[in-house]
């Protein structure tokens, strides 16, 4: 009966009790401060150079102020001068003096200020207000559709990382730096490469020659890997991934848009041990392959690689979780097999080269925002094909597949070439490139261009020098040769792929 009474009690006090409706949400604003900056800016010829790269007429809540505010802004513009009576003039050429409330509120702005000194301060306030109310706006849409049945979840999801992408890259403002601190972090990073004596500045590649040429992967760079299919671009990614991860110990991610991650494990133990492709699939090792991988795999699976396979990855996902692994599992290189399988979902495009070219800039965005190397594999078109001799077969910058952005945005441009797939056994010295790749250096903004030869085994998926009579049980040694290239650069060569081995499957990515 208590229980019972204490019910009545409650439904009671729930009838009784009345509405409450005086609480709302405002959506983020700050008109007294837009009065504030439209009245420094009638008073001080300067100030819109201060806020012009900050502020925008939508970033005024008050509708009359938009509309002063594009006033003064095309008053600027005009380059004429910017004080009460122009403001007026203007508004009143534009038909919406009456509108914004007359010159008498155009004087009252003016009179609210006597100096522009915060003008910067309080435009960056209009700015986060104005960021807010896209967020809402964007949020409430997407939220609207989520409860129509009649949608696709998924293309919604789509839609928002994409539409959220844009927000994120129209707010992304990067303000100038003064030279002197920019210097002395130069200065630092100088002084740091002299005591290596090596001479290498970024993340080393495992080969001595190619990190002459390069320094290593430098930090902020975007590289792009490409070649046709067939020539091995996955196959040397991951020789140098597991000089990286395994050699060095930095930790790496790869993102695997073509292969599972299964595929890709099964790649790299082939590339690690020795073993041929086919027995890994079909398990008919021998006594020996089965020795050897028994005694590298926890080398190999203690490695620091981080491995997505997530398919058709967008831009906004690879923003959210590159981010998240250098954060958390200090990722110091990215790898992405490959650009073109990517895509800018939720974004509107033209055309696919657009799309190509959004994700391209994107990279070279991300690359820079987490200060570390981003290793894109890019396909090439079928140009190559039509091209006769060696020469003719070699790619070229312009072969790059859906858009020229790809070798704009880039670093540095690398290209795996394999003449023998194209019957092609001699080059013009009568050197025999049966079982021979070439590594050439297309784009090079920080230093020389040159070509590399290097010895391919397919059976391993993998890349040695051509000196080398590598595996497991041998110790490395330097080779490896630099043919003559149209691109000139100092001559030099690859040094042997340090043996070991390579692999994230017992840490996957976290995702």
């Amino acid at each position: 009966m208590p229980a019972e009474n204490s019910n009545n009690q409650n439904r009671s006090r729930r009838k009784s009790s009345p509405i409450d409706t005086s609480y709302g949400h405002l959506q983020p604003q700050a008109v007294d401060i837009e009065q504030v900056v439209l009245g420094a800016l009638m008073i001080d010829s300067d100030a819109f150079s201060v806020v012009s790269e900050i502020l925008t007429p939508d970033t005024f809540y008050e509708p009359k102020h938009q509309r002063i505010y594009e006033a003064i802004r095309q008053l600027n513009m005009d380059q004429r001068p910017v004080d009460i009576m122009t403001v007026t003039e203007e508004l009143r050429r534009m038909g919406t003096l009456d509108m914004i409330g007359g010159p008498t509120y155009i004087i009252d702005l003016s009179a609210r200020v006597v100096s522009s000194a915060h003008i910067e301060y309080h435009a960056k306030i209009l700015a986060q207000k104005h960021l807010a109310r896209q967020l809402i706006s964007f949020s409430s849409d997407i939220e609207t559709k989520a409860f129509d049945e009649t949608i696709d979840v998924e293309a919604l999801m789509q839609e928002a990382e994409g539409g959220l992408f844009e927000i994120s890259q129209k707010n992304m403002k990067q303000d100038y730096t003064q030279i002197a601190p920019v210097l002395t972090q130069a200065l630092a990073v100088l002084q740091k490469s002299a005591q290596n004596t090596g001479g290498i500045t970024g993340i080393p590649t495992g080969y001595t020659r190619l990190d002459e040429l390069t320094s290593g992967w430098q930090n902020s760079d975007l590289v792009i890997l490409a070649g046709r299919p067939a020539m091995g671009k996955t196959s040397f990614a991951l020789s140098l991934a597991r000089n990286i991860s395994v050699d060095y110990n930095t930790p790496i991610a790869f993102f695997s848009l073509e292969m599972s991650n299964v595929q890709l494990a099964n790649r790299l133990m082939s590339n690690v041990f020795e073993i041929a492709g086919s027995k890994i699939l079909n398990g008919q090792l021998d006594n020996d392959e089965w020795q050897r991988l028994d005694k590298n795999m926890d080398r190999l699976s203690r490695a620091p690689i981080y491995i997505d396979d997530t398919p058709g990855l967008s831009v906004f996902e690879l923003r959210t979780k590159a981010r998240r692994l250098v954060r958390e599992k200090g990722v110091k290189i990215i790898m992405i097999d490959y650009l073109q399988l990517m895509n800018a979902n939720g974004m509107k495009f033209g055309s696919r080269q657009e799309e190509v070219s959004t994700i391209s800039r994107s990279l070279k965005g991300l690359a820079k925002e987490l200060d570390i190397p981003i290793i894109a594999l890019s396909q090439l078109n079928r140009g190559v094909e039509s091209r006769e001799g060696n020469e003719g077969k070699r790619p070229q910058l312009s072969d790059l597949r859906e858009s020229g952005a790809i070798e704009q945005d880039a670093d540095m441009v690398l290209f795996v070439h394999r003449p023998e797939y194209y019957r092609i056994y001699e080059d013009e010295k009568g050197n025999d490139l049966r079982g021979m790749a070439e590594i050439i250096i297309a784009k090079h903004r920080k230093g020389a261009t040159d070509i590399v030869r290097l010895k391919f085994l397919g059976q391993f998926t993998r890349f040695d020098n051509p000196s080398d009579n590598f595996s497991q049980n041998s110790s490395p040694a330097d080779g490896g040769e630099i043919i003559d290239s149209n691109f000139g650069g100092p001559a030099g060569a690859f040094d042997s792929l340090p043996p070991g081995p390579f692999d994230g499957g017992n840490d996957p990515m976290p995702f």
